[in-house]
């Protein structure tokens, strides 16, 4: 025997048991042995190049009211389209605000399973309100990803906690690692159209200047170029691949912002009143089949103005408030539409489950009674002139980057005709009643059908997996999964009068209680959202409200006195539910919540902070300095005449700070308590080879809305002092970041502009240092 052959023994002896049947060893090279076959691409292996591509939109405070197809005054083409080729749920169902709604979308599982049972910048230790999602309720976009699926999300996402929103995350909450290929759009609850903290993956970057057709840049038309590239580019390279495409604008959420042609369009159409407003599209969906014909229209709350008790200045205002708002809508829809066409052009939309939710909770009531410039505002309980709002108007600057406004109460409640109440109130159907279309050519025999059966948002994710062939594993990544709560709503496609299979359903938020079970409806109302402050009474003495839906489609009717062992079912009932989903213990704290004592801090018990040149870092990874004696002290190469640029800024102009350098050598510390601007400007000018520019603020009291002092220096002398008159006491932004060495968002004030605000010479840190310092000099102990 030769060696060749006595090795080839050996080796075989060895090497067969790790081998597969299939795989022969025939020789010691290649060319004595058979090649095993090539794996297949995963999506091949897993049979889907027959499986629906999937599209789910998701917008933002919409009503039940606003879109046309819904009887809506407000054109929305691909809404109605995708109504008109498919099936409109006319009782579909939200959480009642942002966070929570979009986790139980992307999970399945009710949004204290999914630890989110406030918005991310309110979550608590308590289990539910963590606002961390665990690994055991995965998202339905990773068994997609898993199996083949490219996947990608454009827009809004509200459920990455703020303290893991910086470069240095965790990321197992952030898009990429919740089932992604790729993400392009914002963190958080809300950003500017014009000028968005864009987030590519997990990189911060800075928004174009214009869109790709050279139009100015707005971000719900940069998302869609995105979408419609992203798929066009699989359809190039793997054409029998399936996309999944999650488009979730942060419209038509404040700040209400649009193309002036499309406010434009608008001007005068809302001139009648929300009162005519609400009648209209309640009889238009009588009319369209939308809603039973003995359907009710609730009566106004005492607590909102009839229409023509207005004077005339006030109508003006609030008229041109909804039209923006209307233009904002308008827009939004028409950026779907161009996805939606896209695909129809590219020959895939027969093949394509295209899930369009108007909205992730029913119209917001935030802009209080009298509409808002400014949302940071309302946030930090500063109450705007009236004079204000009647000059953005006469200007013709609402709805541009001048404001970050938001609509009067009363049109939020006209949007969600025919219901009670609006946004927050999980108590009521205004709150979480939201419009939905789905078209699926292939699957869908019906076309501009009406399902009445009750549906949730927890219904979705089993819903896609189902028409796309899949299940729900048991493990993901080594985690066991938690049971879906929803159910697929594939059993009611083609089938009008089946059974609903969704039958019970408790909702949760902010104190705000109430359960669906067979029909019926019971419900607690713990705030008045435009009236802000709750009841002075105990979660478990509210008033419990009883209807029955089978017969009273709008909750007109309330039961409760001629029904009390009925309504004492429905509470029990409710509480049941919701300690089986991780909703106890009820939390109903507003503004307290947004204490940063109650989460995890990165900068919990650290007074200095070094920040190197072009940081950029959300407020939730930052130092609280609201009403917080502080320094800022920027580190430079020896200046030279005409360096210039932003040394360090907080947020913008709708609330923030700024210290910089003028092409004079002025110094200068702005700041925008969101109704008002202050500068302060050195006295001289910066002498050539400064290597130490500083301000220090001091705050008159250690309480929120103090004044304060700011004291400019230079190579530690005096330069230049001033006063603030009133401090922001909550939150500067909820996208604008602190930026080292350039400004990224808006101006504090329009003294300078983001465009060429990158310091000119060579900015070494800025050190921003929390002091106990306060006006009269003492240090508090």
């Amino acid at each position: 025997m030769n060696i060749r052959k006595k090795i080839s023994i050996a080796l075989l002896s060895v090497i067969v048991p790790f081998t597969s049947q299939a795989q022969q060893v025939k020789g010691l090279t290649v060319h004595e042995s058979e090649d095993s076959p090539t794996k297949q691409l995963n999506f091949r292996e897993n049979k889907l190049d027959e499986a629906p591509n999937i599209v789910l939109v998701l917008l933002d405070d919409v009503g039940y009211a606003q879109m046309g197809h819904m009887g809506g005054q407000i054109e929305t083409p691909a809404f109605d389209e995708v109504a008109d080729k498919g099936l409109t749920y006319s009782r579909f169902h939200t959480t009642a605000l942002c966070s929570p709604t979009r986790a139980a979308l992307l999970t399945g599982r009710n949004h204290h399973k999914a630890e989110t049972g406030a918005i991310m910048e309110v979550g608590t230790g308590n289990d539910g309100y963590t606002t961390l999602l665990p690994q055991e309720v995965g998202s339905f976009a990773k068994v997609l990803q898993q199996k083949g699926y490219s996947t990608s999300w454009y827009g809004k996402n509200h459920n990455v906690p703020n303290w893991e929103s910086s470069f240095t995350g965790p990321f197992d909450r952030w898009p990429n690692d919740l089932g992604f290929d790729y993400f392009y759009g914002f963190l958080g609850g809300d950003t500017d159209q014009f000028h968005p903290a864009l987030v590519e993956d997990r990189k911060r970057i800075t928004a174009p200047d214009t869109n790709a057709d050279g139009s100015e840049y707005h971000i719900t038309t940069d998302m869609a170029d995105k979408a419609i590239n992203y798929i066009q580019s699989v359809n190039a390279v793997a054409p029998d691949k399936p996309f999944f495409v999650y488009f979730s604008p942060g419209a038509v959420h404040a700040p209400h912002q649009a193309p002036k042609e499309y406010i434009e369009k608008y001007k005068g159409r809302f001139d009648e009143g929300w009162d005519v407003y609400r009648e209209n599209v309640f009889n238009n969906m009588k009319a369209k089949g939308i809603i039973p014909a003995d359907t009710e229209l609730t009566p106004r709350p005492e607590s909102l103005p009839a229409w023509n008790t207005l004077n005339e200045e006030q109508k003006m205002v609030y008229a041109r408030m909804m039209e923006v708002f209307a233009a904002f809508t308008d827009h939004t829809d028409a950026q779907v539409k161009r996805v939606y066409d896209a695909i129809e052009d590219m020959g895939k939309m027969d093949n394509t489950i295209f899930i369009y939710i108007a909205g992730d909770n029913g119209a917001s009531a935030e802009g209080g009674m009298d509409g808002l410039l400014n949302e940071m505002a309302y946030f930090n309980g500063f109450p705007e002139k009236w004079e204000d709002k009647v000059e953005a108007v006469k200007t013709n600057r609402l709805g541009t980057e001048d404001y970050f406004n938001h609509m009067p109460a009363a049109w939020a409640w006209a949007v969600n005709s025919p219901y009670q109440w609006s946004k927050q109130i999980a108590s009521h159907l205004g709150g979480v009643r939201n419009a939905m279309a789905i078209s699926y050519p292939k699957g869908i025999e019906g076309r501009g059908e009406v399902r009445t059966q009750f549906s949730h948002v927890t219904d979705i994710a089993p819903t896609i997996l189902e028409v796309a062939g899949l299940e729900m594993p048991k493990q993901i990544d080594g985690h066991t999964q938690v049971p879906f709560d929803g159910q697929s709503l594939v059993y009611s496609f083609n089938d009008e009068k089946a059974s609903e299979q969704h039958t019970t359903q408790y909702f949760e938020i902010i104190g705000n209680l109430g359960i669906y079970h067979d029909g019926w409806w019971a419900g607690a109302l713990r705030t008045i959202p435009w009236l802000y402050d709750s009841e002075d009474v105990s979660i478990t003495d509210m008033e419990w409200e009883l209807y029955d839906l089978n017969s009273d489609f709008s909750q007109s009717k309330n039961m409760a006195k001629e029904m009390p062992e009925k309504l004492e079912y429905m509470k029990y009932l409710f509480f049941a539910e919701a300690a089986k989903a991780n909703a106890l213990p009820i939390d109903d704290r507003r503004a307290e919540r947004f204490r940063s004592t109650f989460r995890p801090s990165l900068t919990a018990g650290q007074t200095t902070f070094n920040y190197p040149n072009g940081l950029r870092l959300p407020e939730g990874a930052t130092p609280f300095t609201k009403f917080q004696s502080h320094t800022l002290e920027a580190s430079i190469q020896p200046y030279k005449k005409g360096d210039q640029g932003v040394f360090i800024t907080q947020g913008g102009r709708f609330a923030g700070f700024v210290l910089r350098v003028d092409k004079a050598g002025y110094v200068y510390y702005e700041y925008s308590n969101t109704v008002n601007q202050f500068t302060i400007k050195s006295n001289v000018r910066v002498k050539p080879g400064t290597t130490n520019i500083s301000a220090k603020v001091v705050m008159d009291a250690k309480k929120p809305y103090t004044p304060s002092t700011v004291t400019l220096f230079a190579e530690g002398k005096k330069i230049g002092e001033g006063r603030i008159g009133k401090t922001v006491p909550n939150l500067f932004s909820l996208d604008e970041t602190m930026d080292i060495g350039q400004d990224t968002g808006t101006p504090v004030t329009d003294n300078y502009k983001v465009k060429g605000s990158k310091y000119t010479g060579i900015l070494n840190k800025v050190t921003l240092e929390l002091i106990n310092e306060f006006k009269d000099n003492t240090i508090t102990k």
